[in-house]
């Protein structure tokens, strides 16, 4: 029966192994307050950037209007008095300005004359002029001088907030990631000291029921069998140590535990950071959208381009394709089908075509009369790049005439257009 104690306080059960027995070690005060190094060199990082890129900012601003200060303040000797001009257009361009207007940018251009006594434009208007004596005194007042005295981009600008916005965007989502990330941690740290205690508390109530098994036996036991002292007390020994441990466990997890308090303040700050960048984006939403308005009047301006410079490209491959192939006649709509085929496969596939309609039209085996159409027409049509199709007649001077161009999605358009031509006089 004494053979079946446990020798020492090794050789006790452990309960169930967690996988993390060792209890994770507790930090010193500095190392808990430089925990919040990141939030701190999160926030100065924030400013130094805010207050650099508004530097920056400032500076390409200077630049920008000091060239177009300039450009306004030279003036056409052939549109009228310069002095004028040069009034007006400086006027013109800080009234007309995005930057000045929408963004909130401060301008404050000098113009002197000559003579560098006359002030011909201070601040944001003109200056007007007294009399000049003599027919040359707006000549002698030339060339003017031309400075900006300063360039500014205040804090409540719409550019500077929205500057703003975006640098503090960036701290409320990298302080997130990091607080989320912080209590994901410490929860995982909450769990292995929880799972620690409770093998603990596990080892210590079978250290328990095995002295009270011990106790019973040597009751019952004879008087002369003697039973090791040494075990008895070693025993004794584990439970006292267990119990200052799970002791200081306990200890261990309420400071756990107020400190995920504090990271849920944290977490309320940052809903808060969000409630004021929600705030300052419903302020730029409202920017937002008459910056739209400029953008869909530009858009409007572009496509305009955009038909002029299709036009262009259309009159360029007339010009070619009637070059190339002697023998075929291009009406407007073939050759504005050709440009709406943006895929340069599907062009070369159509020149290719157009080849072998010129060269050798009358051994053409993939060649078949378009029917649906008016009895007086005689219109043939041809396959190429898979779905795509050509449509053609006898031509006027040439050998062919090639109408139009098109795939299987636009047949029915196609064939509409092609009913409603007239009669084709042909060469004999």
């Amino acid at each position: 029966m004494a053979n079946s104690l446990p020798r020492n306080g090794k050789d006790f059960p452990r309960g169930p192994s967690t996988g993390t027995d060792e209890v994770p070690e507790e930090r010193s005060p500095l190392e808990r307050l430089a925990s919040f190094r990141f939030t701190y060199l999160s926030i100065f990082i924030f400013l130094a950037a805010y207050a650099l890129t508004m530097e920056g900012f400032e500076g390409l601003m200077n630049q920008h209007f000091t060239a177009a200060v300039q450009a306004a303040a030279d003036p056409d000797p052939s549109a009228g008095p310069p002095l004028a001009q040069i009034q007006t257009g400086i006027e013109a361009l800080l009234q007309d300005s995005p930057w000045i207007r929408l963004g909130g940018v401060r301008v404050l251009p000098l113009v002197l004359g000559a003579d560098g006594l006359t002030v011909l434009f201070a601040g944001d208007r003109p200056v007007v002029l007294p009399p000049l004596p003599g027919d040359d005194a707006e000549a002698r007042l030339l060339p003017a001088t031309v400075e900006v005295v300063a360039v500014t981009v205040p804090l409540s600008s719409v550019a500077a907030n929205a500057i703003l916005v975006v640098y503090a965007g960036l701290l409320v989502t990298i302080l997130f990631i990091y607080t989320r990330t912080l209590t994901r941690r410490e929860e995982l740290r909450l769990a292995a000291v929880v799972t620690a205690r409770d093998a603990i508390s596990d080892r210590a109530l079978t250290i328990e029921t095995e002295l009270a098994t011990v106790r019973e036996r040597l009751a019952q036991i004879e008087p002369e069998t003697e039973v090791s002292a040494e075990e008895i007390q070693a025993l004794e020994a584990d439970r006292r140590q267990l119990t200052v441990k799970l002791a200081e466990l306990e200890l261990r997890e309420e400071e756990l535990r107020a400190r995920s308090s504090r990271i849920q303040g944290l977490e309320e700050e940052r809903r808060t950071l969000e409630e004021f960048l929600d705030e300052a984006m419903q302020d730029l939403g409202q920017k937002d959208e008459e910056i739209r308005s400029l953008e869909r009047h530009i858009k409007k301006v572009r496509k305009s381009a955009g038909a002029r410079e299709s036009g262009r490209e259309a009159e360029s491959l007339a010009r070619r394709l009637r070059t190339l192939y002697k023998n075929l006649e291009f009406d407007e709509r073939a050759v504005a089908d050709l440009v709406r085929y943006r895929d340069e496969a599907t062009k070369l596939k159509a020149e290719e075509a157009l080849k072998r309609l010129s060269d050798d039209a009358e051994n053409l085996a993939v060649r078949r009369k378009v029917g649906g159409l008016p009895p007086h027409l005689s219109i043939f049509e041809m396959g190429f790049a898979g779905k795509c199709r050509l449509y053609y007649t006898k031509g006027r001077q040439r050998r062919h005439r090639i109408l139009a161009m098109g795939a299987k999605n636009t047949q029915k358009v196609d064939l509409e257009y092609l009913s409603r031509l007239p009669r084709v006089e042909t060469r004999s």
